[in-house]
């Protein structure tokens, strides 16, 4: 018997195994969070398949995404990087991962840690919505307008709204499995 799975990543195995083992799943990471909030990044305005092809590009390009490293990135680096035709090659996300690695070290700073800072927007516990469908889930809420808002605020770049509102969807700030899907319910009891 087949699992019922969410729409979205039917039919492409890497999108369902990213899907079954982490989709959803509440992250609290630091290196985790920020790895996904640069995948994000660079995800934006194209496919996720896209990104999560290149994945393991980029934790090679990006020192395994150690955001200490990241935010160290010199002239040198940045040329590598676009240079790289393993990554996305585009130059203001790059410089933007940079950008975003010396704000979310800042972050950790004034709150212990990124994943205390983030996870204070759902009171530490995830959002649990109940959709049916993957086409009627918004692709930003005022919750991810408001993250956004704040994120831009210290600092971060290329965090529009729906890049933030995939962000939670991604680290389990919000479950978004459809509720036909075989993750709802073990995603919810995490």
């Amino acid at each position: 018997m087949t699992k019922q799975r969410c729409g979205w990543c039917e039919g492409d195995p890497l999108y369902e195994h990213y899907h079954d083992t982490q989709w959803g799943v509440p992250l609290r990471d630091d290196q985790k969070l920020f790895e996904f909030l640069i995948l994000e990044t660079f995800q934006a305005g194209l496919s996720w398949i896209t990104v999560l092809r290149k994945r393991e590009n980029f934790r090679t390009a990006f020192d395994d995404f150690d955001y200490q490293k990241v935010a160290q990135y010199d002239q040198f680096k940045f040329q590598e990087l676009v240079h790289n035709k393993g990554i996305i090659r585009n130059k203001l996300k790059i410089k933007a991962a940079i950008t975003n690695a010396q704000a979310f070290i800042k972050v950790r700073e004034e709150f212990g840690s990124f994943s205390d800072y983030i996870w204070r927007f759902v009171d530490g516990k995830p959002l649990q919505n109940a959709f049916t469908n993957y086409k009627s889930m918004p692709t930003n809420t005022p919750l991810s307008d408001a993250i956004s808002k704040d994120l831009k605020t210290r600092g971060f770049k290329f965090v529009g709204s729906t890049v933030v509102y995939a962000h939670m969807q991604a680290t389990g700030m919000v479950n978004d499995h459809e509720v036909s899907c075989f993750r709802y319910e073990e995603v919810a009891a995490l």
